[in-house]
Parts: C-alpha cells; sequence; structure tokens
C-alpha cells in the first residue's frame, strides 16, 4: 500500500474536508485498512492568485519545493493538492520531486467528459485559475469546450470565495445561483467547481446537479493511486 502526501493548507477548511473525504471514502472497515497520510498544512503559502496575476511566484514555488521534497523524505508515494489554482505551478511541482503528483483540473475534466458526456464545460474558480487557462487547456486537451464567467459573475464567485469562505462565513448562494444560470444559459451541460472553497460550498450549502466538484475526483484518485479502495 502507499502513502498519500498533501500539500494543503488552501485554504485549511478545505484541506480539512479532503482528509474528512478521503476518509469517509475509503472502503475501510477498521483503522488499519485506511490510508497512511502526511498532511503539510502550509496555510503561509502565498496566495497562488496573486502570484499568477502579478508574476511573483519565487517564494510560493520555494514553499512548494520544501513541501514537495518533505512529502518525499517521508515516503510518500502519491501526492495531492487540494487546492485548483496551484496547479498553474504543476509543471514546477512535479519537477520537484520523483513522487507522481495528481493533477487535479485534468482529472475532473475527464470526469466530466466521461461521466457526464460534457461537450461544453463551464468552469467556476478563482482569477488565477481562470485567466490562466487551466481548465481551458485541459478542456482542449481533451476535445470539449470551455467556458468561463462574464465579468460580473466572476466577480461573484470571487466574492463568494475570498469574502465569504476563507473569511469564515457562509457563501451568498444568491450569488452562486447567478453563475450556474449565467453557464447555464450559455449551453454548459456540466460544471465544475475548480476552487476547494467552492467544495466547502457545496458540503455546507449544496449545489445543483449540473455541478461536478473537483475535490470528489481528486479524493477518488488519491485512494486509488494509494492502492485502497473507493467507496461512493
Amino acid at each position: 500500500m502507499g502513502k498519500l502526501g498533501v500539500i494543503g493548507g488552501m485554504g485549511p477548511e478545505a484541506t480539512a474536508f479532503f482528509y474528512e473525504e478521503v476518509i469517509a471514502h475509503t472502503d475501510a472497515s477498521r483503522d488499519q485498512e485506511h490510508l497512511d497520510m502526511v498532511i503539510i498544512s502550509q496555510a503561509s503559502m502565498p496566495d497562488r492568485t496573486h502570484a499568477i496575476l502579478t508574476g511573483n511566484d519565487t517564494r510560493l514555488l520555494e514553499v512548494m519545493r520544501e513541501d514537495a521534497q518533505a512529502l518525499e523524505t517521508l515516503g510518500c508515494t502519491c501526492i495531492a493538492i487540494p487546492c485548483n489554482t496551484s496547479h498553474y505551478f504543476y509543471d514546477q511541482i512535479q519537477s520537484f520531486t520523483s513522487v507522481p503528483v495528481i493533477h487535479m483540473p485534468r482529472e475532473a475534466v475527464s470526469e466530466a467528459v466521461r461521466t457526464r458526456g460534457a461537450r461544453r464545460i463551464g468552469v467556476m474558480g478563482t482569477d488565477g485559475t481562470v485567466q490562466s487557462g487551466i481548465y481551458a487547456r485541459a478542456c482542449e486537451a481533451a476535445g470539449v469546450e470551455c467556458v468561463v464567467p462574464s465579468p460580473a459573475r466572476q466577480a461573484d464567485v470571487m466574492s463568494i470565495i475570498y469574502e465569504n469562505v476563507k473569511a469564515g462565513h457562509p457563501a451568498d448562494m444568491r450569488k452562486f445561483a447567478l453563475v450556474v444560470d449565467e453557464l447555464v444559459r450559455r449551453g454548459c451541460d456540466a460544471i465544475i467547481l475548480a476552487c476547494t472553497e467552492l467544495s466547502v460550498v457545496r458540503r455546507r450549502q449544496g449545489a445543483p446537479e449540473t455541478c461536478l466538484d473537483a475535490m470528489d475526483v481528486l479524493v477518488r484518485e488519491a485512494i486509488v493511486r494509494s492502492g485502497k479502495l473507493y467507496r461512493p
């Protein structure tokens, strides 16, 4: 069996949620059947969106290198990063370690195509995720179209992520509904929740069936790649 490494803390509540979901979905009947895990909750990690939009990513990559190499030293055989935006730096992060790092956006798009038959995928994520094209490239590779919110609705997404969830408040579900409705009107047959703060919203306050949570996909991949059985 493998040992799962997690570079977390982006944000802390999303990482705690990821850990709980891994436990809940591992097919285990006793402690010893669960995954061995090493979680680094790096809450001091520089803001990923800020790093992408300003190009000031030196410190962020230094911390990512330290964390990835620490997990390798501790014997981890697979690494999960429950933060969509950070996958903009995926190639650099993977270069820091010989341990395979799960690419959450690619896996989420693959899941939308495989299980929903999606051809036009809406993406709800941070400005960093949207503007950097992380999901657009994953969609292009899968042969499907990526649709992002209009500027006004993207502002709503950022408000939910930063002013609500990261600040410890309930999400403004009116804004959430406005974003989903717009993407559906624009022909999206699946909407990926491409920010782990939105995963927290879905857990606490629900989300429409058209929404597919990238966190769910990461949880499954982390369990299976670590040699355990996934329990739906």
